[in-house]
């Protein structure tokens, strides 16, 4: 273990606004789905599969923010304002080019993509209604959660906390009043949470680009810098960052596909499911906050090529990511029918299911908050990201896909099996990521020297 003081301090200073904002988006997404399953099952496995949409830009997001992280953070070690913010300039084009391409698809074809999760009528119909408005919201969610990504990864970290207090009680006023019909509104259904998620976001976005534009004094980051441009800077990102974003989106293709499964079994399983995930994402929160913080702590010690320095901050890392998990893991479990007792609305049969679904998910959460911590945090932190492209290339299209496909599809197992298959990766893919931080090869330094 480290016995630098300073060390702890970063990474706690880092990972604490990281956490809480991942605990206040889940709690985003959790008081829409209470509100939302008020409205019935048919209205919450609708919205629940088009939010699968929403958790494959979740990947999109993640993998723009880690492939610029890992570049940003160890140019931050090297303190070259004018190489990072040319970053800002390529990301932020790039990013904007493919959302509003994807958003004018969804927007257009709602139907035609929710057939894509699922065959049942009353379940495409309700989450069509929710996905022809919610995809507006896509646009200034990739935008903000980048930019509030790539200022973490200069250890600018007030603002990501302040935006999701403000996204919480905005998504929950309009939630409330869109929904159900209060303040003067009429009530909307499935169309008023969507609206809600789109006013929330945008009002997001405004308060980012304040920030940056005018308060943040680190890399004083102006409106003229949106032109720079840098063609070796391109190149690099090309090399070292689209493997994170290639890596991300085919995760999320990997989950796309499980939803395919999942919303072919009925309603219980697509509610359970969404239940389940809802629930885990709360103990997900304290690991990707540490994994976001762990990407910044390695990757500056990476660009000050201090590489000893590198080894030790992983090791006492990890350390932290196993503990994480062996807490979290029993947490859920025996707490489990808490949260669920708050979805008033829903059938018991969903009910005892989701219970089933979270019992499976919290035995793997140890080792889940281990490995996805390593990965995302230590490996592309120090620039390893090809590796960890494979290994999800290889766990997702050769294990989790055939697993689920198997026992949804083929064999028609019990919903429970099912639900293990979409997560059989996550019981060994910990042995993975422990060997690898073993070894010797996974420090990689993808700066250049000063580009000015």
């Amino acid at each position: 273990m480290v016995k630098e003081r300073d060390f702890y301090k970063l990474l706690l200073r880092i990972a604490l606004p990281a956490v809480l904002q991942s605990l206040f988006s889940v709690g985003v997404n959790m008081i829409d789905n209470l509100m939302v399953a008020s409205l019935g099952d048919a209205s919450l496995a609708g919205v629940a599969m088009a939010n699968q949409l929403t958790v494959f830009l979740a990947y999109f997001i993640k993998g723009l923010s880690g492939g610029s992280a890992l570049m940003i953070a160890q140019y931050w070690g090297k303190r070259d304002i004018g190489a990072i913010k040319s970053l800002f300039s390529i990301v932020l084009r790039f990013s904007a080019q493919i959302i509003c391409a994807v958003v004018l698809v969804i927007f257009l074809f709602p139907e035609s993509v929710m057939r894509i999760f699922t065959n049942h009528p009353d379940i495409i119909r309700e989450g069509a209604d929710f996905l022809q408005i919610v995809c507006i919201s896509y646009i200034f969610a990739t935008l903000s959660d980048t930019l509030a990504s790539m200022l973490r990864s200069v250890e600018v970290v007030s603002v990501t906390l302040v935006l999701s207090i403000i996204a919480l009680f905005t998504n929950m006023f309009f939630d409330y009043a869109m929904i159900f019909g209060h303040f003067g509104f009429p009530p909307m259904g499935v169309r008023g949470a969507a609206l809600s998620t789109v006013i929330a976001r945008i009002v997001e976005f405004c308060v980012v680009c304040f920030f940056l534009f005018k308060v943040e004094k680190k890399i004083r980051f102006r409106p003229k810098d949106l032109l720079l441009y840098d063609k070796r800077l391109k190149k690099d990102f090309l090399r070292f960052g689209i493997p994170v974003v290639a890596g991300d989106l085919q995760w999320g293709l990997v989950g796309t596909a499980r939803s395919m499964v999942v919303g072919r079994m009925g309603t219980v399983m697509v509610t359970a499911n969404s239940v389940a995930e809802v629930v885990m994402s709360f103990g997900f929160a304290f690991t990707s906050g540490l994994a976001s913080a762990a990407c910044v702590v390695i990757g500056k010690s990476v660009g000050e090529k201090d590489y000893q320095k590198t080894r030790n901050y992983g090791k006492t890392i990890e350390i932290l990511f196993a503990c994480v998990g062996i807490a979290l893991a029993p947490l859920i479990f025996f707490g489990r029918g808490i949260p669920i007792a708050f979805y008033k609305n829903l059938s018991e049969e969903a009910k005892a299911m989701a219970r089933i679904f979270l019992a499976i998910g919290a035995v793997s959460l140890a080792g889940t908050a281990y490995h996805a911590s390593c990965f995302v945090g230590i490996n592309r932190g120090a620039g390893d990201t090809r590796f960890v492209f494979l290994v999800d290339m290889i766990c997702g299209w050769l294990v989790v896909v055939p697993a689920t496909v198997l026992a949804g599809l083929v064999f028609h197992a019990p919903l429970p099996v099912v639900f293990f298959a979409t997560r059989i990766d996550q019981f060994f893919k910990w042995i993975i990521a422990f060997i690898r931080l073993r070894g010797k090869t996974w420090i990689k330094n993808v700066t250049r020297d000063r580009l000015e």
